[in-house]
């Protein structure tokens, strides 16, 4: 049976991968990763006799090399960034790869918004403060429309990935109250983490007067600061 496997190498520190991740990392031929995305670590972990950064590569790329090393017999993995399920662009990959009679598999990952959970010390869905988490990002060159003002006013945790770029214009569009609490998390897990918490109205100035322009993920929501949250206590340990 002819099979990849598409691993996800979690935020960043490479101890947070999962340990099936890491025992096909360790058991490559080949291994495509996501490119500055990976903690080079983690490519340096697999003895793969042929490593491809994914970075500029077109999809066909990918997949023929993909196809030509499993026909092969060989262990081929393709090493994505944070868990695949989010904004991995894995679909499409599949969909060829199973046109061509090539079966995947996928193992998940830790994905980034949970390191960022981690970093701030809270937690995204908190009792009498936020019941959902809304995960999105902002329109830009693959993305006609977004979402942002309309999920703002739901009064929710929001995670915005893929937007330092655009902060200030994402803030500005935010339609919650202007002192909710908010946090940019740049490279969570990694050892140049940055942490910056403030509001909507202060969030952009702060995170670029630290130096983050990317990698960066936004953070909108009382869950930010949850010591002034007014959140209830559990039921479980009631």
């Amino acid at each position: 049976m002819h099979k990849v496997y598409i691993v996800g190498a979690g935020p960043g520190a490479p101890d947070l991968i999962t340990v099936r991740g890491m025992d096909l990392l360790r058991r490559a031929d080949l291994l495509i990763y996501a490119g500055s995305l990976v903690n080079p670590a983690l490519v340096e972990e697999s003895p793969a006799e042929l490593k491809l950064d994914s970075w500029g590569m077109k999809l066909e790329e990918i997949v023929d090399a993909i196809e030509e090393h499993v026909r092969a017999g060989k262990v081929v993995v393709r090493l994505h960034s944070g868990d695949p399920a989010l904004y991995g662009a894995i679909v499409e990959q599949m969909t060829e790869l199973e046109r061509r009679g090539i079966e995947v598999e996928i193992i998940p990952g830790v994905s980034s918004l949970f390191a960022a959970a981690a970093a701030l010390k809270t937690q995204f869905t908190l009792r009498d403060v936020s019941e959902s988490l809304i995960i999105t990002r902002p329109a830009g060159a693959t993305l006609a429309e977004d979402l942002i003002p309309e999920f703002s006013r739901l009064g929710q945790t929001m995670v915005i990935f893929l937007g330092t770029e655009h902060m200030e214009d994402i803030l500005a569009r935010v339609e919650c109250p202007s002192d909710t609490p908010a946090a940019v998390v740049y490279h969570a897990s990694w050892p140049d983490q940055k942490i910056i918490r403030g509001t909507v109205a202060d969030i952009a100035e702060a995170a670029r007067a630290a130096g983050i322009e990317r990698t960066a993920l936004i953070v909108i929501g009382k869950v930010v600061d949850p010591k002034t949250s007014g959140f209830g206590r559990s039921i479980l340990y009631s």
